[in-house]
């Protein structure tokens, strides 16, 4: 895989407010964000669906942002970002359905994990996160898709070209930062969540390098952003979202 990106200095000038969240903002508001719904979780019926909006606004907020980077770059083509035909493209294909085979399947053995009260690894730190109706799965879905599509397109795409392009850095040293980057985000759930990120991260970036798309990474990324939202409890315990009166009651014993 090789990459030649260049970017103009408007651009650059909306990299630079990207990149300074993701590596300040992001780490910041998402632990502040995390603790505060874990105090409300149990307490407000609405406070998971008020997150899950929250986070699904600013990742568009920040899809918008790479989106102008690329767009106030007309040397810089979309294939320097990831956005393109994979390498490989037989290779890929085919290994789609085998990671949704995969990550499903993982998602089963959670479920009946839950079923026999049996512990799940990483689960308590994000607790909070989880949801408990049906309305809160859709949103839980929507939201592994836009973690899945946005965030290989930023970390993966966008960073990596940045490195390449701004700072001259070999494509792998760049690759390194922007994983370095991508584990910070992963703060709100402690440092076991940051190694968590960091494992997780790399396995997109090398299915990114491998192919030089971003088509195997999001599949991946979006797969097990779903699987650990709405796959890691019991599904029967799942209720049916609350209403009217049932509502209030809930937010006013």
């Amino acid at each position: 895989m090789t990459i030649s990106p260049d970017f103009t200095a408007v651009s650059l000038a909306v990299a630079a407010v990207l990149v300074a969240y993701l590596a300040v903002g992001e780490p910041w508001l998402g632990r502040r964000m995390y603790a505060s719904l874990e105090r409300s979780r149990d307490g407000e019926p609405r406070a998971l669906v008020r997150y899950y909006r929250v986070v699904l606004g600013v990742w568009c907020a920040l899809g918008a942002l790479a989106v102008a980077v690329l767009a106030l770059s007309p040397d810089a083509a979309a294939s320097d970002l990831g956005l393109g035909a994979p390498d490989d493209s037989l290779f890929t294909y085919l290994l789609i359905p085998v990671f949704l085979v995969a990550i499903a399947w993982s998602g089963r053995v959670f479920q009946q994990k839950a079923r026999d009260g049996r512990h799940i690894p990483g689960l308590s730190s994000i607790g909070a996160m989880l949801p408990r109706t049906r309305g809160e799965r859709r949103y839980a879905v929507a939201l592994g898709v836009a973690d899945g599509v946005v965030g290989e397109f930023i970390y993966r795409g966008l960073l990596i070209a940045l490195g390449v392009g701004v700072l001259g850095l070999d494509l792998y040293v760049a690759a390194a930062l922007s994983l370095a980057v991508y584990a910070l985000a992963g703060l709100y759930q402690g440092s076991k969540g940051m190694l968590l990120f960091a494992f997780f991260g790399a396995v997109s970036t090398m299915l990114y390098l491998q192919t030089g798309s971003l088509l195997l990474p999001v599949v991946f990324h979006a797969a097990i952003a779903i699987r650990d939202l709405v796959m890691t409890q019991d599904p029967e315990r799942i209720r049916p979202a609350p209403t009217g009166a049932a509502t209030l009651r809930k937010a006013h014993p």
